[in-house]
């Protein structure tokens, strides 16, 4: 297992691998405002994100280090990592919000050159936009980052693969004892509660999200907050979990049965299990996410219910490519991703199974703790 955080090395060769791309798509900077794609450069991790109050900015020059242009509150943080130039103002400020000084120091870095601000899908500015005007009448301009830091973010490094490991485990370990907190009668919101527990008694950090279901041969959804239901023998309850350990999400689901699983039930069980291995046997480097949807597809369905059966995965919950029959994306060594076929068991009812998963040069390695065998029973 690694330690936390990253050494400055994995930093510098994240920023120079920008830096050679921004030279083939002719960018002067990059400009960075969101929190994965700021710590991922500088290595600056806070959950003060969650306030909506400040903005904060990173910039990547062509050449030379990051520019950190952050409100005064998180210079203490900041010099901590490795980027050295940190320039603040008190915020939040009504009047300017660090535009000034934003605007300054991406004038000293770019010049006249073009600014590159990720603009893809997934893909936000998190700054007002009347100060993102503010900026462009300083005579700045911005265009596209080419996907420049997406397609970075994409290939993770072993370092990074062992975080998502490691996020792995604690899952896993959760699951394990997940009949210390869910059994016959016992409220499907307590059972959050519980298991939320039982994932940081585990190690993680910290539990972002959590969703599940319960329900006689499934569940309607997979995201609706538990309810003051209790399970009932012949239910089906699913957890599924993005714990984060030092930063890095893992993502996959658990289904359980309450008291012996109907025949229908397992039927669909092993179903959901051989999609998975299917989706695993053609996840192989150039192959497109489109080629291991239509692997689980042809087992499981379509899945258009639910958009897609998987996602890429990574310092966030959901990131970069999704298992669909319209994204192309061509698989590489070193990208995570989940497999997460559903299967519709019922008029209105689903069940779904989710695993963790890198691409290797030699096929797919699993990450999350391989479910197989019968359902288990609580």
């Amino acid at each position: 297992m690694s330690g936390r955080g990253f050494e400055a090395s994995e930093y510098r060769a994240r920023l120079k691998a920008a830096q050679m791309a921004m030279v083939r798509h002719e960018l002067s900077a990059i400009l960075l405002t969101t929190e994965p794609e700021v710590r991922y450069f500088s290595g600056f991790q806070t959950r003060f994100w969650e306030s909506p109050s400040r903005p904060w900015f990173l910039i990547l020059p062509a050449s030379g280090g990051p520019v950190a242009v952050i409100p005064s509150i998180g210079e203490a943080l900041m010099r901590t990592t490795w980027v050295s130039d940190v320039r603040t103002w008190s915020a939040p400020d009504p009047i300017d919000d660090g535009v000034t000084l934003l605007a300054e120091a991406l004038r000293e870095v770019a010049g006249e050159g073009k600014i590159g601000v990720p603009s893809g899908m997934e893909s936000h500015l998190r700054m007002p936009l009347a100060d993102f005007g503010r900026l462009q009448a300083q005579g700045l301009e911005f265009g596209d980052d080419a996907g420049i830091i997406a397609t970075l973010r994409a290939i993770k490094t072993e370092a990074e693969i062992d975080k998502i490991t490691q996020a792995c485990k604690i899952a896993g370990r959760a699951f394990g004892r997940v009949n210390e907190v869910a059994r016959h009668g016992v409220k499907l919101e307590d059972v959050f509660r519980g298991f939320q527990r039982l994932l940081l008694e585990e190690g993680a950090d910290w539990v972002p999200y959590l969703a599940g279901g319960a329900g006689p041969k499934g569940y309607a959804d997979v995201i609706s907050p538990a309810g003051p239901q209790a399970l009932k023998t012949g239910d089906v309850l699913m957890l599924d979990t993005g714990a984060v350990w030092d930063g890095y999400f893992c993502d996959f689901d658990r289904n359980f049965a309450i008291g012996v699983p109907s025949r229908q039930t397992q039927s669909a069980w092993g179903k959901l299990q051989d999609a998975a291995i299917a989706g695993f046997e053609a996840a192989k480097p150039g192959a497109e996410a489109s080629d291991v949807w239509r692997a689980m597809a042809a087992i499981v369905g379509d899945g258009d219910g639910a958009g897609r059966l998987g996602h890429g995965l990574g310092m966030q919950l959901t990131e970069g490519l999704s298992l669909t029959k319209r994204d192309h994306t061509v698989l590489e060594a070193g990208m995570v991703i989940t497999l997460e076929p559903s299967i519709e068991t019922d008029a209105g009812m689903v069940m779904v199974h989710e695993e963790n998963i890198v691409i290797r040069d030699g096929g797919a390695q699993i990450l999350s703790p391989w479910a197989s065998g019968p359902l288990p029973v609580l």
